[in-house]
């Protein structure tokens, strides 16, 4: 466990202090210019076995984007000539960097502000992505209080979206089976699964001439329950996350290799696998290929949002997290791979039976989901709510196990800054305000808004930070010192492999996609304030990183007497206390650290600096 004290001087910013990790309780010293008075408060919670780090990580990582995402992002950027460049980029990008953010958690045990301790002037960065993760956490329970909505309508004797409402115009039942040989309405027939979606679940209403309108209250019932499951799991930190994890984690594989054997079984659901993965090699030489790699690497991965630092937090020091890494980032993407086998095994079955072309069945995201699925379940003739309930459950789990990240994320900012503020108060808050938030994206108006949000407050933030992130780190940290701690931690060495990726190639490759994200911004076409609500929220997050950094300098110089240009620099250095939370061990890696420094008597030139921070080994 954890002893922190937290010193809160003249302008200067929070410290730590570790003492044994077998103390149950901690200390929170706060220095003013008059007095020091200590406050005990929890300490740091840890998961009850390795294990359960593992599991919950799967639990965070797999979730909406590998089961909507990843098969239409696939289909439209070229089918299966689309796994190659995700698999470059996956082992280019997404992993180094979730290997890299695992290990700066659990050498720090730091949220992902605190953990801006190795440079406090970059603290914005921190404080950035929490907010992008904040967005997140407004829209990601609403969407799985429309999964709860659909799984408890599977167990109907006849699913409500398989027929036609008689107040519905233009239906056609989503249970017919048959080809349409009407073409002169085509184009007007909507079927009942669109219908049902649009009317009875969302009450769907164009954001200009509607608004927002008013949350559905069947779907505020549903949202309350997801924040009652989300709150209840995390109200026991980390040990109660780390149990719900077996089931979160494990449960969801059981359902999809069920899933998975019944659409094998279906008529035509091979023509649908395999244009889910028949190649489109002209599609390679387009940079959106490459775009559309990255951006969903992220999204599937949940990298750069704090919810992999936050978990690493709570490791053991000792914990391999380089197996960890490897595990998880290759299960993510054998998860999407069959994912996309059952949706398109699906959608080709749908194809058989009412002649249309998969193309022009598959939807992006929500549409493919709650819209293309349930139609074509709608068509089984054989107990088509056994594969409902089956597909919403597993929907449901996955997204609980990936909102438990974002809260917890959220949970562990806030606490690393508060120590003294009980868990569960912390938990309680969140929930409550995430519960009303959510209600706006549970109006008519409200995915419309969502996709707003989205891009502006979760897409652009987690881009731009991660580019950040990735510059302080590897850049101004430097690569050779995480190398360094790696050793010290894990007593391994660090290949060149990750050397150039964390030095060179995800630094470069995120700051081209960075770039191309924002030559080819289009604005959503939605009224002029909710883009401006789009844009506010992007220009707050933009703004901590010179906000703090500003502040960093003006606590530095109130503290030290130095010039305003070594107060610059000195605030990119780490704090003191930066290292483990052990005090023995931090002691060790202090004294360890320092002879490292002593070695380059005299500065090398910024070639030669550069040049050993990505190639040299330890």
């Amino acid at each position: 466990m954890e002893n922190q004290a937290f010193r809160v001087g003249k302008g200067e910013s929070p410290v730590d202090n570790s003492s044994d990790m077998s103390q149950m309780e901690s200390n929170t010293t706060i220095e003013t210019d008059s007095d020091t008075k200590t406050i005990t408060g929890p300490t740091r919670d840890k998961w009850g076995k390795d294990i359960e780090f593992m599991l919950s990580c799967i639990a965070y990582s797999v979730g909406f984007g590998n089961i909507w995402k990843f098969p239409y992002t696939a289909l439209k950027c070229g089918g299966g000539a689309f796994l190659l460049p995700y698999l470059i980029v996956l082992f280019i990008v997404g992993r180094p960097i979730y290997y890299l953010e695992m290990v700066l958690g659990q050498f720090s045990s730091r949220g992902v502000v605190k953990l801006y301790d190795l440079a406090p002037g970059m603290r914005g960065i921190g404080v950035a992505q929490t907010i992008a993760m904040f967005v997140v956490l407004t829209y990601y329970a609403p969407v799985l209080a429309i999964t709860f909505r659909y799984l408890v309508a599977s167990f109907a004797s006849t699913l409500p979206w398989s027929v036609c409402d008689p107040s519905w115009p233009d239906c056609l039942n989503s249970s017919f089976v048959g080809n349409l040989n009407i073409s002169n309405v085509t184009n007007t027939l909507k079927s009942s699964a669109e219908l049902y979606f649009e009317k009875n679940i969302t009450h769907k209403a164009r954001l200009v001439e509607d608004g927002l309108g008013t949350p559905d209250w069947r779907l505020s019932l549903c949202l309350l329950f997801a924040w009652v499951v989300v709150a209840a799991i995390l109200i026991r930190g980390a040990k109660s996350t780390g149990k719900a994890s077996y089931f979160l984690a494990i449960f969801p594989y059981i359902i999809m290799v069920v899933l998975l054997i019944q659409t094998l079984m279906l008529e035509g659901a091979w023509t649908g696998i395999w244009f889910f993965f028949k190649p489109q090699w002209d599609k390679l030489l387009t940079i959106e290929v490459w775009y559309e790699a990255v951006t969903q690497c992220f999204f599937s991965l949940s990298v750069c949002y704090g919810g992999i630092v936050a978990y690493s937090s709570f490791n053991n020091f000792r914990n391999n997290v380089y197996r960890d890494a490897v595990i998880i980032s290759w299960l993510d993407t054998f998860t999407s791979i069959i994912a996309g086998c059952i949706v398109f095994g699906v959608i080709g079955n749908l194809s058989h039976t009412n002649g249309q072309h998969i193309q022009d069945l598959a939807k992006d995201g929500p549409g493919l989901t709650f819209i293309t699925y349930p139609d074509a379940i709608a068509k089984f003739q054989v107990v088509p709510q056994l594969f409902a309930v089956l597909f919403f459950l597993m929907l449901f789990i996955v997204g609980v196990g990936s909102n438990l990240g974002v809260t917890t994320s959220i949970i562990t900012a806030i606490r690393d800054q508060r120590p003294e503020l009980k868990h569960w108060v912390v938990v309680v808050a969140i929930a409550t305000i995430g519960f009303f938030l959510g209600l706006i994206y549970l109006t008519p108006g409200g995915f419309e808004f969502l996709d707003v949000v989205d891009g502006f407050g979760a897409k652009y933030i987690s881009l731009t930070f991660a580019v950040l992130e990735l510059v302080t780190v590897a850049w101004i940290y430097g690569v050779d010192r995480i190398c360094r701690d790696i050793r010290y931690m894990l007593d391994r060495s660090t290949s060149l492999y990750w050397r150039l990726c964390w030095g060179l190639i995800a630094p470069l490759a995120t700051m081209i996609i960075l770039v191309y994200s924002f030559i080819h911004f289009q604005l959503p076409k939605v009224p002029v304030g909710y883009n401006a609500f789009g844009f506010s929220i992007f220009i707050i997050a933009a703004l901590q990183l010179p906000a703090w950094y500003v502040y960093a300098i003006y606590c530095r110089r109130l503290r030290h007497d130095e010039s305003l240009r070594k107060a610059a620099w000195n605030v990119l250095k780490p704090l003191a206390n930066w290292g483990p939370e052990n005090d023995s061990l931090r002691a060790i890696y202090r004294t360890e650290e320092e002879q490292a420094q002593v070695k380059e008597v005299y500065p090398p030139s910024v070639g030669q600096r550069l040049r050993k921070r990505m190639f040299n080994m330890n």
